[in-house]
């Protein structure tokens, strides 16, 4: 069962680019844009909660479960 990332969902929905998302995350382009396309093999809880208040979302608006 494959974890869904969707995150370029909710940047589209907050109109946020990924240059823009990472100054707020403190992330790297490189590591969002890894998470960004699904190629992640994990998630900090940190990041997730730094994700969530940046986009002002919840986790299950950036993940899911097939």
């Amino acid at each position: 069962m494959p974890i869904i990332v969707n995150l370029d969902v909710m940047m589209a929905k907050r109109k946020i680019s990924l240059s823009e998302l990472s100054e707020k995350v403190d992330l790297t382009l490189a590591n969002l844009s890894i998470l960004k396309t699904g190629k992640a093999k994990a998630v900090r809880f940190s990041t997730l909660e730094a994700l969530c208040k940046a986009l002002d979302c919840q986790p299950g608006d950036l993940l899911e479960c097939r």
